[in-house]
C-alpha cells in the first residue's frame, strides 16, 4: 500500500513567503522610515541570493526525465512558474513600497532623492564637477556591435544600456553599456539648500554625465535603463580536500562570475525595442525576465545615509552585561564555577573575545581549537588566535572553506592564520562544518582541564550585533570531554557516534531529535502531559515534518517559532491541528536554534547549530548540546516564553500563507525584541 501523502509546502515556495514577511516590515508604518528603506535592501539581497543559488538548482533539475521528477516529488518547471508569478507580484509591492510610499515620506522630511532630470543649475554642476573628478576616469562604455559578441556581464553587476539615436536623412541607432564602478558609493549627498536635504544616486550621476561620455557621436536623442543579470553562483567542486583545494576553490569562485544567466532585471520603463533588443543579444529564456524598477542591486539602500532626524533610524541598544561575569577577574575561573549564557545582540560578544584573549596569554592554557565558519572583515576572533600562537599555544582552527558567499574572504583567513602558524584544517569532504563551538585546553595541578564556548551562531562580531543567538560558556566535564572527542574526530577527518551528551551531525542528530519527539508521543499516548517548543531558522526536512504530524495526531502540543522556511503545514485536520507555528522579523534577525521537550515534567532543554533542514542533519558537521545549569535554563525558558507572547511583529504560518500579524484579544502588546532586552537589562 502506498505511503499517504503528508501535506508539504515546497520549500522555495515557502521562503519567498518568508522574504514577503521582510516587506511587509517595509510597509510597517511603524517602523522607522530608514529601517523601512533597508528592509527593502534586505529584501532584495535575499532575492538576489535566491536567484543565484535555489532558482539556478531548479533550472538543472527542470531538464530531469519524467521518472526522476517522480522521485523528487514536484515538477521543477512547474515551481520556476511559481516563483516568477510570485515574484513579480512581490517586485510590483517592492516598487509602490518605494515610489509611492518611502520616497514620499522621506519628501515630508526634508530628504528627497534626486534623479538626473531633477537637478537645478546649482546642483547640476555639482555633480558634473564630481562626475569629472571621482567618475568619468572609472567609466568603460563598452559600444555594442553586430559582428561582435556581446559582454560577458559580470553577475550582480549594475549596467546602463544606452541607446544613441542619431535624426539626420536617415535614423541612426548605436547601442552601449557602461558597468556601474564597485568601488564609488552609491549615494552622494548634494549641499543642503533651506534645510531641505538631497541624495542622488552614482546611477543618476551617470546619467547626467552622458553628454560628455558620448560626446564623439553626433546623437540627436539618448536614452539609459538600467538592468542587472544574476548568475548560477553554485560552485563545481572536485569533491577531493586535499593540498589543492584552495587552489580548486578559487578556479570555481573565478567561474562563478561567469554561470549562466538566471535572471534579467530591468527597469520597467525601457521601451520594448530596446528589451527586445537586449533579449536577442543575451540568448536569455522569457523566463528570467524579471521587470523591476529603476535602480537595482537595491542592497546597497542599507548604506543609505540618514541625513535627518535620528527618529528615522531604530535606537541602537547599548550591549548589556551579563549577570554574574565579573569584570577584571578571569573569566576561566568564573566559568569552572558555574555556567553563563550570552544572549545576542542584547549582550556583548566581547565576552566571547575575552575568553578567547584571556585564553591566548594565560600560561597555564596549551591549546584552543574551534570551528570557524562566517568571519567579520576585521576579525577580532582571529587576531585572539594568532596571538595565542605566538603565546606558544596549540591552535587548531575548522575553517570551513566552501560557506557560501563567504568562499574568498576565508581563503584569506585560511592563508593568513597559516602564515601565523595556526594548524588551518580545510575540513572533510562533501561535509560543510557549520558547527559553533571552541574548547580551551589548560593544566591544571597535572591534569587537562577543558572549557567550551557552545553557540547557535557564528564568531563573528559584526553578525553578533544584528542576530538573536545564544552563547553557552561551560565546563561542564562530560559535555567538555565529548567536545573534545568531536575535534578529535575533526582532526582525523571521522565521525564518531554515541555521545551521551551532544547532538552531533551527520550521523546523530537526527537520530536524537526523533528520538526525543517519539518520547513525547509515548508519553501523550498514555495520557500524560506532552509538548515541545522549537525554534529555528527553517523546516523543511519531510522525515522530521512526518514526525512531528505523528505527535500532533498523538495529542502532543506543539508550539514552533520558525524565521524563514516552513515546509509544515499547521491546523491541518489529520495532521496538525496540535501544533501553531509563529515566525518574528523585527529589528534584529532571530538566529537561535532551541529544542525544549516536556519529558515528564523534566524538561530536556538544547541548543543547537542545526536547523531542521536534510543538509544540517545528514550533510553537515552541527552540534547540538544540553543546558544543565538552573540559571541558564531559566534564561532561555522566559526568553522563548516572551516570544511565543509576540502579538506586533509575530506572523501566523499557515496553510493560507498570507502572513498574517498574530493579534490578541487583549488590549497588551508584546514585542518580544523590546520585551527581551528590557528582562535582560532588569537582570
Amino acid at each position: 500500500m502506498p505511503k499517504e501523502k503528508i501535506p508539504i509546502t515546497n520549500r522555495e515556495i515557502s521562503w519567498l513567503y518568508f522574504n514577503d514577511r521582510v516587506l511587509q516590515e517595509a510597509a510597517d508604518k511603524s517602523v522607522p522610515l530608514i529601517e523601512r528603506l533597508r528592509f527593502l535592501a534586505i529584501f532584495s539581497s535575499n532575492l538576489d541570493e535566491f536567484y543565484r543559488v535555489r532558482v539556478a538548482t531548479l533550472n538543472r533539475l527542470s531538464n530531469l526525465n519524467t521518472k526522476a521528477k517522480e522521485l523528487l516529488g514536484y515538477n521543477p518547471k512547474k515551481i520556476l512558474n511559481q516563483i516568477k508569478t510570485i515574484v513579480v507580484r512581490q517586485e510590483r509591492k517592492f516598487d509602490h513600497l518605494y515610489e509611492d510610499d518611502i520616497v514620499t515620506e522621506l519628501a515630508q522630511e526634508k530628504i528627497f532623492i534626486l534623479n538626473e532630470t531633477q537637478l537645478n543649475v546649482s546642483r547640476g554642476q555639482f555633480v558634473k564637477q564630481y562626475c569629472q573628478e571621482q567618475i568619468l576616469s572609472t567609466l568603460v562604455p563598452v559600444m555594442l556591435q553586430d559582428d561582435k559578441p556581446f559582454p560577458e556581464l559580470r553577475d550582480r553587476g549594475i549596467y546602463l544600456f544606452v541607446k544613441l539615436t542619431q535624426q539626420k536623412r536617415k535614423e541612426k541607432i548605436r547601442y552601449s553599456l557602461i558597468e556601474l564602478p564597485e568601488n564609488l558609493n552609491r549615494f552622494l549627498v548634494l549641499p543642503e539648500t533651506n534645510e531641505l536635504k538631497f541624495v542622488i544616486l552614482l546611477d543618476d550621476i551617470i546619467r547626467y554625465c552622458l553628454d560628455d561620455i558620448y560626446s564623439i557621436f553626433e546623437y540627436s536623442r539618448i536614452e539609459a535603463y538600467s538592468i542587472q543579470l544574476t548568475r548560477d553562483a553554485e560552485l563545481d567542486l572536485d569533491r577531493n580536500v586535499s593540498e589543492k583545494f584552495i587552489d580548486a576553490l578559487a578556479r570555481s569562485l573565478q567561474k562563478r562570475k561567469k554561470g549562466k544567466p538566471m535572471r534579467l532585471l530591468y527597469d520597467s520603463a525601457m521601451p520594448l525595442d530596446m528589451v527586445t533588443n537586449l533579449v536577442s543579444r543575451l540568448e536569455l529564456n522569457a523566463d528570467g525576465l524579471i521587470p523591476g524598477n529603476r535602480y537595482h542591486n537595491f542592497k546597497d539602500f542599507i548604506k543609505f545615509p540618514n541625513v535627518g532626524r535620528k527618529e528615522l533610524e531604530y535606537e541602537r541598544d547599548s550591549p548589556l552585561t551579563v549577570k554574574g561575569i565579573e569584570p577584571h577577574k578571569s573569566l576561566l575561573a568564573q566559568i569552572a564555577e558555574k555556567d553563563f549564557l550570552i544572549n545576542l545582540p542584547y549582550q556583548s560578544f566581547d565576552y566571547i573575545v575575552m575568553f578567547l584573549r584571556e585564553s591566548a596569554i594565560d600560561p597555564k592554557v596549551v591549546e584552543i581549537n574551534i570551528t570557524l565558519y562566517r568571519l567579520a572583515q576585521n576579525s577580532k576572533v582571529v587576531n585572539a588566535l594568532i596571538n595565542a600562537v605566538r603565546n606558544g599555544k596549540t591552535v587548531n582552527c575548522f575553517l570551513e572553506l566552501k560557506a557560501r558567499f563567504d568562499e574568498q574572504a576565508n581563503i584569506f583567513w585560511t592563508n593568513r592564520l597559516e602564515e601565523e602558524g595556526v594548524r588551518v584544517n580545510y575540513g572533510i569532504p562533501d561535509y560543510k562544518v557549520h558547527s559553533k563551538i571552541c574548547l580551551v585546553t589548560r593544566k591544571e595541578k597535572g591534569k587537562l582541564v577543558h572549557y567550551a564556548n557552545l553557540a547557535t551562531g557564528n564568531y563573528n562580531e559584526k553578525t553578533a550585533q544584528l542576530y538573536c543567538d545564544h552563547s553557552l560558556f561551560t565546563a561542564h566535564k562530560g559535555i567538555t570531554h565529548e567536545a573534545r572527542r568531536f575535534f578529535h574526530g575533526l582532526n582525523k577527518k571521522e565521525f564518531y557516534k554515541d555521545y551521551e551528551y551532544l547532538a552531533v551531525s551527520p550521523l546523530e542528530s537526527r537520530s536524537k531529535l526523533t528520538a526525543m519527539i517519539e518520547r513525547e508521543i509515548d508519553l501523550a499516548k498514555k495520557g500524560e502531559n506532552a509538548y515541545m517548543i522549537l525554534k529555528m531558522n527553517s523546516l523543511s526536512d519531510e522525515d522530521i515534518i512526518e514526525k512531528l504530524y505523528e505527535a500532533s495526531n498523538a495529542g502532543v502540543k506543539i508550539q514552533m517559532i520558525v524565521r524563514g522556511m516552513c515546509c509544515l503545514v499547521p491546523g491541518i485536520a489529520g495532521h496538525s491541528e496540535n501544533i501553531e507555528v509563529i515566525s518574528i522579523v523585527d529589528k534584529y534577525l532571530e538566529h537561535a536554534r532551541v529544542w525544549i521537550f516536556g519529558n515528564k515534567g523534566d524538561e530536556l532543554i538544547f541548543l543547537s547549530s542545526a536547523d531542521m533542514m536534510t543538509r544540517n542533519l545528514d550533510h553537515r558537521v552541527e552540534v547540538g548540546f544540553p543546558i544543565f545549569d538552573p540559571d541558564v535554563r531559566k534564561q532561555i525558558r522566559d526568553i522563548i516564553n516572551i516570544q511565543l507572547k509576540d502579538n506586533t511583529k509575530a506572523r501566523v504560518i499557515n496553510h493560507s500563507k498570507n502572513n498574517m500579524y498574530r493579534k490578541s484579544s487583549s488590549k497588551n502588546q508584546h514585542r518580544a525584541q523590546i520585551e527581551i532586552y528590557k528582562y535582560l537589562k532588569g537582570k
